[in-house]
């Protein structure tokens, strides 16, 4: 079960951690914070450069899980980033990732809560540090669902407002 875990927590960890590095520091190829920012203010969240930093920290707390480092910390960035990017951009394109939906996203989310509700294992720095007895059990998980669904949400409803509709002439 260690192995496991260590390859999970490895794999989601460091998968989200090089999307958020695009984001925050423009490394494989990505905008950095200037070109999130254009693109999240395109899509009406605002301040469009606080919820690129938003964004960019949370999906870069993909390096807390890959690590084993506050785990439940690291798999709400996650959980988090991905039920705001599931809603905004993939929901309506439905399910299968090869059209643009969101199962690619559901899988990251679900993946980290799983880490949180199982715990990071023997192979982390949780356990280096004797916190990971802490750090596990079922109620870690729902938690980070429930409150990566609150916080999305909050995301949703306060930092952003929908793009005016396209008007033809």
């Amino acid at each position: 079960m260690n192995y496991g875990l260590l390859l999970l927590r490895v794999v989601v960890g460091l998968t989200m951690f090089s999307h958020g590095s695009q984001k925050l520091f423009g490394w494989f190829g990505g905008g950095g914070l200037s070109g999130t920012s254009g693109w999240l203010g395109s899509m009406g969240f605002r301040p469009p450069g606080l919820m690129a930093l938003a964004v960019a920290l949370a999906e870069s707390s993909g390096l807390l899980l890959a690590l084993g480092l506050l785990t439940p910390l690291g798999a709400l960035g996650i959980a988090s980033a991905m039920f705001v990017a599931i809603v905004t951009v993939h929901l309506s394109k439905g399910f299968f990732v090869g059209n643009g939906g969101f199962e690619y996203n559901l899988v990251l989310a679900t993946s980290a809560a799983a880490v949180a509700a199982t715990g990071p294992g023997r192979f982390s720095l949780d356990r280096a540090f004797h916190a990971d007895d802490n750090w596990s059990g079922v109620w870690w998980g729902v938690g980070v669902l429930v409150l990566a669904v609150v916080l999305g949400g909050l995301v949703l409803t306060v930092f952003r407002s929908q793009p005016a509709p396209q008007t033809s002439e």
